[in-house]
């Protein structure tokens, strides 16, 4: 598994936000589907990676 790239305070709120609406739902039962809230989150880490590639490359 590859390292998590670096988070923007505002996109930790926001996977904090969704986390705790995934640990809501799941008091919910198990047959809960939480798809919706994983892929914002997969989203939110895939544009932190990009950002951070990005400023790699800037900075060579």
């Amino acid at each position: 598994m590859a390292p998590e790239p670096p988070l923007t305070a505002a996109e930790k709120a926001k996977v904090a936000l969704l986390t705790a609406r995934m640990c809501k739902r799941s008091l919910a039962g198990e047959d809960v589907h939480l798809g919706d809230l994983q892929r914002k989150v997969d989203r939110i880490l895939d544009d932190a990676t990009k950002r951070a590639e990005k400023a790699e490359k800037n900075a060579r």
